[in-house]
């Protein structure tokens, strides 16, 4: 796409209340919120959190560039309290030489090559799961989804002997969830550290639990690699994993990185299939499209890695469900000294936003943004969608490390279930409820019907 210059001059913005700015309208609902930016201002809109000045771009070569500039021009945003206490300074957190250090650590236990080996688990764990389902009984899609890929999560993450830390784990991230997503659209945005509101007392009572069973595990791992245990998780790679200068990554480092993997590889995902589902579930046509080729790839039996790449409806069913429901919901970076955005100079201290969300839904980039439509991602599509108009990963030099890890997993869990089973919840959408990822707000309710060939 050709490079579009923003705008200059004296835009036009939503009104801005004295001390709040426009936080009651976002707080009601943030979605909709930047849809009515996009619609109603443009491609460069001026609007404000409390005292914090920000600009919405909506625009994909802006997304992009902005996206590719941060650590150069651009830093990530300060996401508050609640945020820095769940990850900690990990890899999705920090700056600078500590950003590209961590980076360098992490990454090669997630590369392709890593990924296939996990892929093994991921099937034995969705088969397992749907070998306990009957025909025509109600489930909560969501509740399954997201027991499924926890179980893979801490498999793939802390081994197979740390199942039994499945519930107070589960747990705490909910918890965690819910109170991060409060207080990112409530006035605690902006209260001092020091402040303790009941939210917050919640949350910090959430870490608390996901530290001590963390720390758990870490001590297993220790113990095992002192016996000369040969463990092949996610864990034991960023154990053994060195920086430049020979050093590893610290016990708390360890434990950021850890909270980070797990919700990359946990949280997106279940969200990522219980959308799927239900989209499928309005959809009979792509579900049939799906199950043809599932009987044509497969034949019947369970997939491996190497099907992946042998599945592209099955791949394209997943990315029209992140394109519908992106995990990562907004981006933001505060520009520095000498930050530009389509050729126009941007003011040093001002964030600017971007958001998968409203950009995934504008039918300039997307005709029928509502629709869900997997042909969209056919290689001869009519209509092609514009570079970095999709990014539900982000993007840049800070893409999302577990991409490619939620992407195999995602589209492996739904050639297991739709083998066995049509997953049922009828044409209603759930309504969506923005946290830390996007959660269906209602529970996803659906009935099981056996598939027969």
């Amino acid at each position: 796409m050709t490079a579009t210059l923003l705008p200059s001059g004296s835009e036009r913005g939503p009104r801005r209340w004295p001390l709040v700015g426009n936080l009651p309208a976002f707080a009601r609902d943030p979605l909709a919120f930047f849809e009515s930016l996009r619609d109603e201002y443009g491609d460069w809109v001026p609007w404000s959190l409390g005292p914090q000045r920000n600009v919405l771009v909506s625009r994909p070569e802006h997304a992009g560039e902005l996206l590719g500039a941060v650590e150069s021009t651009f830093s990530p945003t300060e996401l508050g309290w609640a945020f820095r206490q769940l990850l900690g300074n990990g890899v999705v957190v920090a700056t600078g030489e500590d950003w590209r250090r961590k980076r360098a650590l992490v990454q090669p236990s997630v590369r392709p090559r890593q990924v296939r080996s996990y892929a093994a688990t991921m099937v034995e764990c969705a088969d397992a799961l749907v070998s306990g389902w009957t025909e025509n009984t109600r489930i909560d899609v969501h509740r399954e989804m997201a027991g499924l890929t926890q179980r893979i999560a801490v498999r793939t993450l802390f081994g197979s002997d740390a199942a039994g830390r499945e519930a107070p784990i589960s747990a705490a991230m909910a918890t965690a969830q819910r109170e991060l997503g409060a207080e990112f659209r409530g006035v605690t945005l902006f209260l001092p550290p020091w402040v303790r509101t009941p939210g917050r007392r919640r949350m910090r009572a959430a870490v608390a639990v996901l530290d001590r069973e963390i720390e758990h595990v870490i001590q297993e791992h220790e113990a095992a690699s002192a016996a000369r245990e040969e463990r092949d998780d996610l864990l034991a790679r960023l154990l053994a994993a060195r920086d430049e200068d020979g050093g590893p990554l610290s016990r708390t480092e360890l434990r950021d990185e850890a909270i980070t993997l797990y919700i990359g590889g946990h949280e997106t995902t279940s969200t990522t299939l219980t959308w799927a589902w239900q989209l499928l579930s309005g959809a009979p046509e792509a579900r049939e499209r799906l199950t043809e080729e599932l009987e044509r790839v497969l034949g019947g039996r369970l997939p491996a890695y190497e099907d992946y790449a042998r599945l592209p409806w099955t791949q394209q069913v997943v990315k029209e469900a992140l394109r519908i429901y992106p995990p990562i919901w907004l981006i933001s970076a505060v520009a520095q000294e000498g930050a530009t955005l389509g050729g126009r100079p941007v003011p040093a201290g001002l964030s600017v936003w971007t958001s998968p969300w409203s950009m995934h839904r504008d039918e300039r980039w997307f005709p029928e943004p509502e629709a869900f439509r997997p042909e969209r991602w056919d290689a001869d599509a009519p209509h092609q969608i514009p570079e970095h108009a999709w990014f539900p990963f982000g993007g840049g030099p800070r893409a999302c490390l577990g991409a490619r890890f939620a992407l195999v997993e995602a589209a492996l869990v739904l050639a297991v279930v739709a083998q066995r089973f049509h997953v049922d919840s009828g044409p209603a959408r759930a309504r969506v409820l923005p946290g830390l990822t996007l959660q269906p707000r209602d529970p996803v309710l659906a009935t099981l019907r056996a598939h027969r060939a």
